[in-house]
């Protein structure tokens, strides 16, 4: 089951290497991963590692907190936390 805040993290992931015109593949070579690792990120299927993020941000030139923007405490539901 994938987790809610996962799946967000994903999104934002995603949204911001189409934004830049970026690949899977660059964005991976640039963390050091392979592609399908980042498929993987996207859809949420792997939660990210906050070392892989902090990554993840300074290629894709944001915040940390880029990934999490959108989310309030009620967007966890009962049975995730």
């Amino acid at each position: 089951m994938v987790h809610p805040i996962d799946l967000h993290v994903g999104k934002r992931l995603r949204q911001r290497r189409c934004l830049l015109g970026m690949t899977q593949q660059k964005l991976a070579e640039a963390v050091g991963i392979k592609f399908q690792q980042i498929q993987k990120y996207e859809s949420g299927t792997n939660r990210v590692s906050a070392s892989r993020l902090w990554a993840l941000a300074a290629s894709l030139d944001v915040p940390v907190s880029h990934f999490f923007d959108g989310l309030s405490p009620t967007d966890c539901p009962e049975g995730y936390d």
